[in-house]
């Protein structure tokens, strides 16, 4: 199993608690009247534990909706430990864990250890396409679950806490982290879905990896951080493949252009050379993104560094 990385518990609001990580994912829950809304499982029970049990010493309200922002594996496996009631995602989440989902858990090799405790694959309860509001109770406001386009895969939701503008966007957005687009619609992410984030008008956001945006300045650089990465990602991959060139003359040049302004960020080169095959492919016109497996990560690795 891969060491923890340094990780604190943050209150967002009255009642809103993020776990704010380095590298691992970022997770939240937010306080109902009498129950919470839990944003994202972690990656095994006992990861989630270790975000449970200072939780708990914060509040000791049942978890009656965990929410997933999409189907990775480090963000749904974990879910047996919150005892939830309804475990809410997007419906195209759903067909993401029943196509892909088994894969995407042999992939992670950080599991080793720890998966024994993870029960099987986690399906959503309920499942929506657009819109799904959960009312919090009494004056604390409610909690919107949005689907703002396909970005970094097909099922990304944001949970949108209007009373107190704060943002959960999953993976959709980073404040200093690198993206992973290995699953993306690198198109759709860079305008209209991150156009639809943006719109909100977020004063404090909680991304997939790293620091939270403390600010609407803070959230309004995260979201430009994370359609640039998009937006040059795009531009250096798009000119290889139109010249002629390889998978791995798009690597050198994507690398270029982003390691000065990300290469420090967590992630950068692990998820690149994935990053980079996925616009490739969608450059060639396979629109929707192949079931990657361990070993498939590995060729991509090897044939494009």
């Amino acid at each position: 199993m891969a060491d923890p990385t340094p990780e604190r518990i943050v209150e967002l609001a009255d009642g809103v608690h993020a776990l704010i990580s380095e590298d691992a994912p970022n997770v939240g829950a937010i306080e109902g009247e009498d129950f919470l809304v839990c944003v994202d499982a972690r990656a095994t029970p006992a990861q989630a534990r270790r975000w449970l049990d200072p939780l708990r010493r914060r509040t000791r309200k049942p978890v009656r909706h965990l929410v997933l922002s999409h189907y990775h594996a480090d963000r749904a496996l974990g879910a047996s430990a919150f005892d939830a009631a309804e475990v809410v995602a997007h419906e195209n989440t759903r067909a993401l864990i029943a196509e892909r989902g088994r894969e995407d858990w042999r992939g992670r090799r950080d599991l080793v250890g720890e998966a024994s405790g993870i029960p099987g694959l986690t399906w959503p309860t309920v499942t929506f396409s657009d819109r799904l509001t959960i009312p919090l109770g009494g004056d604390r406001g409610e909690v919107e679950l949005r689907y703002c386009g396909r970005g970094h895969t097909a099922g990304d939701l944001v949970a949108w806490l209007p009373h107190q503008r704060i943002l959960f966007a999953g993976d959709l957005v980073e404040a200093r982290a690198a993206l992973d687009t290995a699953d993306a619609f690198h198109d759709e992410w860079a305008t209209t879905t991150l156009d639809r984030v943006a719109a909100l008008g977020a004063e404090q956001l909680v991304g997939g990896h790293g620091p939270h945006a403390r600010d609407r300045a803070e959230v309004d650089a995260a979201v430009a951080n994370s359609r640039h990465f998009l937006d040059e990602l795009r531009r250096t991959v798009g000119s290889a493949h139109l010249s002629g060139g390889t998978p791995a003359d798009a690597y050198r040049a994507a690398h270029r252009a982003l390691a000065p302004r990300y290469g420090r960020w967590p992630a950068f080169e692990r998820c690149l050379p994935l990053n980079v095959q996925r616009y490739w492919d969608e450059c060639d016109g396979v629109v929707w993104p192949r079931v990657r497996t361990a070993e498939t990560d590995r060729e991509v690795r090897r044939a494009l560094r």
